[in-house]
């Protein structure tokens, strides 16, 4: 078996600075209906069209009138007025409203011409046709006037702004059906290995179910991004290339998983040279040190470590960053929390940094990585930490920064709600 030795390894930092810089925000905008908006990337500004309320409105079931009416009362003598009507929130009412006298109203209803307050129902007696009021009602006491919600030209939605359920209520209260927002990144996912096996298929002698492609698929949605999957391509030079050349005529980034390291069937290293600038091959981190990348005109494609625990941490800390950019979503996928150590983290002193997945649960951490070809190596996990290389490994007790994933790419452990 050949093997190939690697090139000049750069620090982690390196690699994802030059993945960044090489990648370009997403540039199409598409029209979504707004009650599919939330957590979509404005495109543009919204101003409101209209003042909300459009009208001054009762906000409470009550009777409206005018308040000046109510001067002076009290419980022993209370004022009366005189009930001439009634306004349903989908109507109004014909005519005005003169001194003494009063309107039913339900929430939402139109306040009456001439009339600036409403008393709710149980604070009032009736008594045949009159109305029994033991206080004075204060001029706009529980009406919301025009405009005080949102004045017409109001801002709405700015461009770049994550919709949130809010910024959505917003634009449909006033009467915005659509919403322009920058379209989610198309990410394909290639695997590769001729010891691959499809879910739901029976495994061969010496094969394994390919599982990186699902993984990194729910990496990319959670991301801000739209995942296609390709079938796993066996160990074959032109098949590879041919599936990386197809997908980036319609792919903003592409993922191929194994192949990226030294070895005689690692055909990655020899591929992206052909296909345009190599930003690097190898960086001084573990897992993930067989990681590699490519220019290819507007586009990226990277290649991912194989082995599972390696591709997904990989995944947190290079390729989530890059989906972000990509999809235009402001800030980090995480955030930074100091924690101290539940447990010493097993590693031998080394040149390179080192990615470890914890489990945080309110200032503890707890190290869940065992093996980099184990899945189960992130399983619970909802952190990661990177160790500078050169230190000792963290003991229980240590002190470090977690970058804790937020949802849904992390989520909040179990244990937490028992």
């Amino acid at each position: 078996m050949k093997m190939r030795p690697f090139g000049a390894l750069v620090p982690w930092t390196t690699a994802l600075g030059r993945v960044e810089r090489a990648v370009e925000p997403i540039s199409r905008s598409e029209e979504v209906d707004v009650v599919h908006a939330v957590g979509r990337v404005a495109s543009r500004s919204y101003r409101s069209p209209i003042s909300i309320p459009p009208f001054d409105r009762a906000t409470w079931d009550g009777y409206a009138f005018r308040a000046r009416s109510t001067r002076g009362a009290t419980e022993k003598k209370p004022t009366r007025l005189r009930l001439v009507g009634e306004v349903f929130a989908e109507g109004g009412f014909q005519g005005s409203v003169g001194p003494g006298d009063a309107v039913a109203i339900a929430t939402g209803g139109a306040m009456p011409p001439g009339t600036d307050g409403v008393i709710p129902f149980e604070e009032v007696r009736v008594e045949r046709s009159a109305l029994l009021l033991p206080r004075p009602v204060r001029v706009g006491e529980r009406v919301a006037r025009a405009g005080e919600d949102l004045r017409r030209g109001a801002a709405l939605v700015r461009t770049g702004e994550v919709l949130s359920p809010a910024g959505v209520g917003a634009l449909a209260i006033t009467g915005h059906a659509a919403v322009s927002v920058w379209a989610l990144p198309h990410v394909t996912v290639i695997p590769n290995g001729s010891e691959l096996a499809e879910a739901g298929t029976r495994l061969g002698r010496g094969q394994i179910y390919e599982s990186n492609g699902a993984t990194l698929g729910a990496v990319i949605e959670a991301s801000g991004g739209r995942a296609s999957h390709v079938r796993a391509v066996p160990d074959d030079p032109r098949r590879i290339e041919g599936a990386i050349r197809r997908a980036l005529s319609d792919s903003d980034l592409v993922l191929v998983t194994g192949g990226s390291s030294v070895g005689e069937r690692d055909f990655l290293p020899t591929i992206f040279p052909r296909l345009g600038r190599v930003l690097f091959h190898g960086i001084a981190i573990r897992p993930g040190k067989p990681t590699l990348a490519v220019k290819v005109g507007r586009r990226v494609v990277i290649g991912m470590p194989g082995h599972p625990a390696s591709c997904l941490s990989n995944a947190y800390w290079l390729v989530v960053p890059i989906l972000r950019r990509l999809a235009r979503l402001p800030g980090p996928a995480w955030t930074l929390q100091p924690i101290r150590l539940s447990e010493s983290v097993d590693l031998p002193t080394s040149t390179f940094a080192t990615v470890v997945p914890l489990e945080v649960l309110g200032g503890t951490g707890r190290p869940t990585f065992h093996d980099s070809s184990a899945i189960t190596s992130l399983g619970g996990a909802n952190a990661f930490a990177i160790w500078p290389a050169d230190r000792p490994a963290p003991r229980r007790g240590s002190r470090l920064t977690a970058h804790v994933l937020l949802p849904p790419l992390g989520s909040v452990p179990v244990s937490l709600g028992n």
